[in-house]
């Protein structure tokens, strides 16, 4: 079975005639006769009553033809889709939490606005997660922590990130990792990039963090640290947004671990028209 054979049927479904269906998909009668035949042979039932000069449906063709008219609008659809004027169909984009909170509410208001047959999905996650889900095809898209290295994806930086670390209330100043020797973190869990930045930060002084506490929220963790149960590592943009962070103590790593950089990554090669879209959006917002 192949859509041309579709076609087919669904012209001489709607014509009642083979002559009159030929002329209409431009065939000569001989070949739409042996294309429904062997659809006929393929589905193992006759899909027309034959009449002497006409066709009428029969019930299994009655039934095959909703199913047809839905595979061909279907197909046209993904045409549309693919290669029309305007950009449509589904975009799914990955972000890290902070980005999705603070950084691209605005950016995906105008991006529905503009462009309203997009049909728009928002995931958000560690970098690990959202690069899997790029590199998997699960997302056309994600916001995570580059550069990205991976072979399979390309991408763009978008972001810069102050990273602060963050105390309870009334701690002294934090300066270098060897003062915090110990202390219990809060963080997301393993494959957070931001995670790997603050253990990296520990390593590379010589110190080691307490125990890492698993979190699923930036607003968690920042309760804990209220609460003056450890250290966290909050980019300065997500912490600022948050209710409560006047009551902690907060610095900027020093300056060889202050800056991250949010990009934008895609599958190499797998630019659709949507994505093309939100990445004009994004330059024009940059500009």
């Amino acid at each position: 079975m192949n859509l041309t054979q579709l076609e087919m049927f669904n012209a001489v479904a709607r014509a009642g005639s083979i002559t009159q269906a030929a002329a209409q998909v431009h065939r000569v009668p001989s070949n739409l006769t042996t294309r429904i035949r062997q659809l006929e042979a393929d589905l193992g039932v006759e899909l027309f009553i034959r009449e002497s000069q006409r066709l009428r449906l029969s019930p299994a063709g009655h039934s095959f033809l909703r199913y047809s008219e839905q595979i061909l609008a279907l197909v046209e659809e993904a045409r549309m889709v693919v290669a029309g004027d305007e950009p449509q169909g589904l975009f799914s984009l990955g972000s890290l939490e902070s980005t999705a909170a603070v950084r691209i509410p605005p950016t995906l208001a105008r991006f529905n606005q503009r462009y309203p047959k997009i049909q728009f999905d928002l995931a958000t996650g560690p970098s690990g997660t959202m690069i899997d889900g790029v590199v998997e095809g699960r997302l056309s898209a994600a916001f995570v922590d580059g550069p990205v290295m991976h072979p399979a994806l390309e991408g763009m930086p978008v972001y810069e990130e102050e990273m602060m670390i963050v105390a309870p209330a009334g701690h002294a100043p934090v300066t270098r990792a060897r003062e915090v020797n110990g202390a219990n973190v809060y963080a997301f869990r393993a494959n957070c990039s931001y995670r790997r930045h603050f253990e990296s930060w520990f390593n590379a002084d010589k110190a080691t963090p307490g125990r890492i506490h698993e979190m699923e929220s930036y607003h968690g963790m920042l309760a804990c640290v209220i609460a003056g149960a450890g250290l966290a590592l909050i980019p300065r943009s997500m912490l600022e947004s948050l209710p409560g962070y006047d009551q902690v103590a907060a610095w900027p790593l020093a300056e060889k671990w202050r800056w991250l950089t949010t990009w934008l990554t895609w599958r190499r090669g797998g630019k659709t028209r949507a994505l093309d879209a939100f990445i004009a959006l994004l330059n024009e917002e940059r500009s």
